[in-house]
């Protein structure tokens, strides 16, 4: 593969135009590739849009378990058996409280997720006076989960001030039946449709490694830049959790995990692509890597999985020669992180179900 394949691939992203799918399928596949070469130009394109800066992003469930899909991934699906758990809502003060925790730790959107098809129109509007509160005292934007929300609901959720909706499809239209069947790929996308009717940002992204093709990755990436108001794409490398219905480990090498992100940086070039769960399980050493197509990642760990601590994500940051955008101080997080940091704890930090007392931070001794 010559210079000028790389060249190309930067000079058209850069210039907004698409990527033909030959390419594309040429970019996941040839073994002829050079990496550094085309992280290099996948950087550029990011260096561009988003300077040298990683935003970080804290999830916080709000709501864990009782799931009424049949997602065949999902530790909360209700196929699953996976030992996870279990609990409603939690009260707004906990809510406001582990807003407070993300924000000191250096987070720039805090999510709030849900389990479940769909919330209703009440939920919706207690949603409001949270998302108000956490806004007027917190200089940190919102990202709220909630599951399918019509035209209404989003209006709503935009009134309040709300910065971005999640709304995941997961994997292509062709292969989502494989990958659940109480609702469909469509009814995902009237979700987006939704959003963008009313103006409001949404970030939806994949899962790679359920058994999809390499041509079921590019439709999701086209998918998703087809949609001009996702603005954030988080780009999970599942993880087979013991229990849920899809449990087989993916053969999912660090050099394609990291082709996946370079993909989706030249289609999506003035997205914010998120190395989101599984970073830690299958980039493993090459994880700082994809700070180079990526400008985004989850600290503290996913929905019931835990990652790597916020001290060792932090100093891969700065180690990497990246800053973060937080009103904190990455150089004076990393000292105070650096001196709770337990090192036994990741001995071996392959795939931890999250306990109770990190899904629920806030009763933690450590910020009581």
């Amino acid at each position: 593969m010559n210079h000028l394949f790389y060249k190309t691939l930067e000079q058209q992203s850069l210039s907004g135009k698409s990527i033909s799918i030959k390419d594309c399928q040429i970019l996941l596949q040839s073994k002829d590739i050079n990496l550094l070469l085309l992280l290099n130009a996948a950087f550029n394109v990011r260096r561009k849009h988003w300077g040298r800066e990683v935003t970080i992003h804290i999830i916080n469930n709000v709501q864990n378990g009782h799931c009424s899909e049949n997602c065949h991934y999902c530790a909360q699906s209700k196929l699953s058996k996976a030992p996870i758990e279990s609990y409603p809502m939690k009260s707004d003060v906990e809510i406001f409280k582990e807003a407070k925790i993300a924000y000191q730790s250096g987070a720039f959107r805090y999510c709030m997720v849900f389990s479940g098809r769909e919330q209703g129109l009440k939920r919706i509007e207690r949603l409001t006076g949270i998302i108000r509160a956490i806004k007027k005292k917190f200089a940190m934007e919102v990202c709220v989960s909630p599951g399918f929300v019509n035209k209404d609901e989003a209006l709503i959720l935009k009134n309040a001030g709300l910065d971005r909706l999640n709304h995941n499809i997961n994997t292509s239209e062709k292969y989502y039946s494989r990958i659940c069947s109480t609702h469909t790929f469509d009814k995902r996308l009237e979700t987006l449709r939704a959003a963008q009717e009313v103006g409001l940002d949404m970030c939806s992204g994949m899962i790679v490694g359920m058994g999809e093709k390499v041509d079921d990755v590019i439709d999701a990436a086209l998918t998703l830049r087809s949609f001009k108001n996702v603005k954030s794409i988080p780009i999970n490398f599942f993880l087979p959790i013991t229990g849920a219905k899809l449990s087989k480990a993916p053969n999912l090498s660090p050099e394609y995990c990291l082709r996946v992100l370079c993909l989706f940086r030249f289609l999506n070039p003035k997205a914010e692509i998120r190395m989101a769960a599984g970073r830690e399980y299958h980039l493993r050493d090459m994880q700082t890597l994809g700070l180079y197509p990526a400008n985004s990642l989850f600290m503290d760990g996913y929905l019931n999985v835990k990652g790597t601590s916020r001290y060792k994500t932090l100093q891969m940051i700065k180690d990497a020669g990246f800053s973060i955008k937080s009103e904190q101080n990455l150089d004076e997080l990393i000292q105070k992180e650096k001196e709770c940091y337990n090192k036994n704890s990741e001995a071996n930090p392959r795939l931890v179900i999250k306990k109770i007392t990190d899904l629920h931070p806030s009763t933690s001794k450590e910020f009581l």
